[in-house]
């Protein structure tokens, strides 16, 4: 079979290697891919936003299946214009993929129909968000309503900071339209949790828990990232929890998406927070975490494409979907200076010995100086986010000091990681 994956970061590279385990597929492909998942498909420079070209070439190339993972294609449409040409697919359609392309919808589905979350207000005339502001609980968290790569979302210590995030969102367009509106929540606290989950609109199968690590310096300081590392399971989620969450917040947010006509089909995550009072939602997202994917996916045992075309299908509960009782961790290598300002293009290294390890999200392939390298094409850095190193161990403890010991041998100029990936899940385990 012929089968393509939208999308080009760390999180692919790791679906695509799953999907690889399957002797069905002849053909793979990844729109756009990077330089390093070029060693596991064949990469087409077609941007994951360019959805007529994606179309285009799924139907040249005669592609048998489809697999959609990042956000914004996902927002846009990419599964409904695939679907129309006859290529099935894994992700929700457009009508579905908004619970996570507006921040408004998956609160107001959530107040609709008793999930669990925090409290909340939506704005979208500046004056009045700035007027509720002003007698807000401190600290609040501020929630840009579209997609922002993971950085719309700002917890204000401070009534000034608050003021601050509000104004450069609505009124500075520091996201362009997804800053029009805005969400002003509830701050909570508690463990965070992240639960990736199968879904074709009448099953749900919770994947292995995982704990992401937002922020980009040691001791969750510095600005929020789009995740500098994670582990799994989460030492927090219990069984107990587990069953909670099922009953008041992963079925019930099915069968809400069902009733407002949206049925979901795909990766639904539930990023959560274990309050005092019980597990809230933070956040839904349509599709694969990243760098959530980058351990769970590693953990199941069961066959990628099988269980994909089992949801796309509708036969999820016909399907087994088993995960390895062992442990995994992802240490995310980026460039210095991400979230922010950052340089790139420096040649990057990665032994034979641990490339099967390593998810490459952010690097691109240029050619080499002939009298180096014979004309070779030459690996470089391309983006904030360079890798993952993963390591499965059957200890916590033994995962976390693999994935450091890959991360290690991985080297290029002006690399950085954090060095306490892991620490809180361990001292959690300890309990």
């Amino acid at each position: 079979m012929k089968v393509l994956v939208v999308g080009g970061g760390g999180r692919e590279h790791a679906v695509i290697r799953k999907l690889k385990e399957n002797p069905e597929i002849t053909e793979l492909y990844a729109l756009p891919g990077n330089g390093g998942i070029a060693r596991d498909a064949v990469c087409v420079p077609i941007g994951a936003k360019d959805i007529p070209a994606i179309t285009a070439f799924a139907q040249e190339q005669k592609i048998d299946y489809a697999v959609v993972t990042p956000d914004d294609p996902l927002v846009l449409g990419c599964v409904d214009a695939l679907e129309a040409v006859g290529v099935p697919c894994f992700g929700p359609r457009a009508n579905a993929a908004i619970i996570e392309g507006s921040k408004v919808f998956a609160k107001n589905l959530m107040k609709k129909y008793g999930i669990p979350t925090a409290a909340y207000e939506t704005f979208s005339d500046l004056d009045e968000a700035l007027g509720y502001l002003e007698n807000a609980p401190i600290p609040t968290v501020v929630k840009a309503d579209g997609l922002a790569l993971g950085k719309g979302v700002i917890i204000a210590q401070t009534r000034e900071e608050a003021v601050e995030a509000v104004t450069e969102m609505m009124q500075g367009k520091k996201f362009g339209a997804s800053g029009e509106r805005v969400v002003i929540e509830e701050f909570l606290e508690g463990p965070e949790v992240s639960v990736l989950s199968f879904t074709d609109g009448k099953t749900m199968v919770p994947m292995v828990s995982s704990m992401d690590h937002k922020r980009a310096l040691d001791n969750d300081g510095g600005l929020n990232t789009g995740g500098m590392g994670t582990v799994a399971p989460n030492p927090y989620y219990t069984d107990e929890i587990a069953e909670r969450c099922m009953k008041e917040i992963f079925l019930p947010t099915m069968e809400a998406m069902n009733a407002e006509g949206r049925t979901f089909r795909g990766c639904l995550y539930f990023g959560l927070m274990l309050t005092k009072d019980g597990p809230k939602v933070i956040e839904y997202n349509c599709r694969f975490g990243d760098p959530e994917t980058q351990v769970v996916l590693p953990l199941l045992e069961s066959d990628l494409f099988t269980v994909m075309r089992a949801v796309t299908e509708g036969r999820l509960a016909e399907t087994e979907v088993r995960f390895a009782d062992r442990h995994a961790c992802c240490v995310i290598l980026a460039s210095r200076g991400y979230p922010e300002a950052y340089e790139k293009g420096f040649p990057l290294e990665i032994p034979e010995a641990v490339c099967d390890s390593v998810y490459v999200a952010g690097a691109k392939l240029i050619p080499a100086r002939q009298d180096k390298t014979g004309g070779a094409e030459l690996l470089v850095t391309n983006g904030g986010r360079v890798l993952g190193c993963t390591a499965v161990a059957d200890s916590l403890e033994q995962a976390i000091r693999d994935a450091y010991a890959v991360a290690a041998q991985v080297h290029f100029e002006n690399a950085y990681c954090r060095s306490d990936i892991g620490q809180r899940a361990l001292k959690a385990a300890a309990q």
